[in-house]
């Protein structure tokens, strides 16, 4: 598989984990920590009998399972242990039967493998080694209650080992409920958001940044391209922008299906899709070796998002590029960047490409309402937002208007 030096969080922890302590760790993504807590499971469980539960990873999304359990195959080939993925968004049957047919380790998301728990089709009564992988996401996303549910349900003699890029409050607490007096192994985020990566700041106008990205690919050696957006839709947009310009792209996002994120994900490892967008739910489930270089279309607001996201490069010790637009408005959000890694990171400008390109024209107001592009307002000028089916829906906000005087005099009014 290419190993040759085993790397930081791997030296720290396999140690402690093949002698069956509590480990928690805390280490960036790209790290080679999947190695770190799957040898040791095939170590432990290699000659106990098959047909019987000995571990369960829990990760928070899809793409982490469907990678840990795409690892274990691998690190696995020449043993008897046998592993299988358990994660919502498709179908329980192929699932189910795999479970049936008798596994040893299960790589699993919190909500799918309690559906499982209910119907009955897991048995855990033999298990030996539990692993929080990406705790910090996992409380992040909602899956704390989920989690609680799936751990009080464990036997209480076990090995546990968690996982983690960043140590919030939520994490520290839950290692203590638990742990047992767990073994501590950090690696230095600065120091691995550096090694391998280099660093490039693009200053662009917020306007220019999908022109400037066609300009950036028109550089060969960009051959495998993550670009991350903030927002889902943004994602979708910008993917037809590059479609449009004959360049293969594909998106990835949580709105997408499974089927169609899997497609995504396999079509960018095969090279049939030069550039991937995605959205931070990306940012730890990828595992793609050959990614050639990152962009962050949009600044992330969080430091620490920036050093997943570029993580995915230059991984297992390769070399890769990570490049950012930054928009005037996302500078403060940079300058943090720059204070986690440390160092200032080099500023640039492309060769050719018109930085003072006027802006796209701006449709006119509307007379009496908000400017277009801006929000719809909650006065009289405006319209009142509401959701399909309401009747409601497009009418002018304000007063309700009267209906025609009705015999009598009385005045009624439209229900609102």
């Amino acid at each position: 598989m290419g190993y040759h030096t085993a790397t930081p969080i791997q030296s720290r922890a396999i140690p402690e984990a093949v002698l069956g302590r509590d480990i928690v760790a805390t280490a960036q993504t790209g790290t080679g920590k999947t190695a770190a807590f799957l040898l040791p499971i095939l170590e432990r469980t290699m000659d106990l009998p098959p047909g019987r539960i000995y571990a369960l990873v829990l990760t928070p999304t899809r793409e982490l399972a469907l990678q840990a359990e795409g690892f274990l195959k691998k690190l696995g080939r020449y043993t008897k242990r046998r592993g299988a993925a358990v994660y919502g968004g498709v179908g329980m049957e192929p699932q189910t039967r795999a479970l049936r047919g008798g596994v040893e380790i299960i790589v699993a998301t919190p909500g799918r493998l309690l559906d499982h728990m209910a119907r009955g089709y897991v048995d855990f009564r033999n298990l030996r080694i539990l692993v929080l992988d990406e705790a910090d996401r996992m409380l992040d996303m909602g899956f704390l209650p989920d989690v609680r549910r799936i751990l009080s349900s464990l036997p209480r003699e076990r090995q546990t080992m968690l996982f983690s890029a960043t140590m919030p409050p939520e994490v520290v607490k839950l290692s203590h409920e638990f742990l047992r007096d767990p073994r501590m192994v950090h690696v230095d985020p600065a120091i691995v958001a550096a090694v391998g990566v280099s660093h490039l700041a693009l200053p662009v106008p917020s306007y220019l940044k999908a022109p400037l990205l066609r300009e950036l690919l028109q550089d060969a050696t960009m051959t495998s391209v993550l670009v991350f957006t903030r927002t889902k839709h943004r994602a979708d947009r910008l993917a037809r922008q590059l479609q449009q310009w004959n360049i293969p792209a594909t998106v990835i996002h949580g709105n997408r299906s499974q089927s169609q994120r899997i497609r995504a994900l396999e079509g960018f490892r095969e090279g049939e899709h030069r550039v991937l967008v995605a959205t931070d739910i990306a940012a730890r489930g990828i595992d793609v070796e050959d990614v050639s270089h990152v962009v962050n279309f949009d600044v992330p607001h969080e430091a620490e998002v920036y050093v997943h996201r570029v993580g995915r490069t230059a991984r297992m010790q390769r070399r890769g590029d990570a490049f950012t637009l930054v928009g005037p408005e996302e500078q403060d959000d940079f300058d943090q960047i720059e204070k986690l890694l440390g160092f200032p990171i080099p500023r640039a400008r492309i060769p050719g490409f018109v930085y003072d390109a006027p802006a796209p024209p701006r449709m006119p107001d509307r007379p009496g309402g908000p400017p277009r592009g801006g929000g719809r307002s909650r006065g009289g000028g405006g319209y009142a937002r509401s959701s399909r089916g309401n009747p409601s829906y497009g009418r002018r906000s304000g007063p309700p208007r009267s209906a025609p005087p009705e015999r009598g005099g009385r005045r009624t009014y439209r229900r609102w």
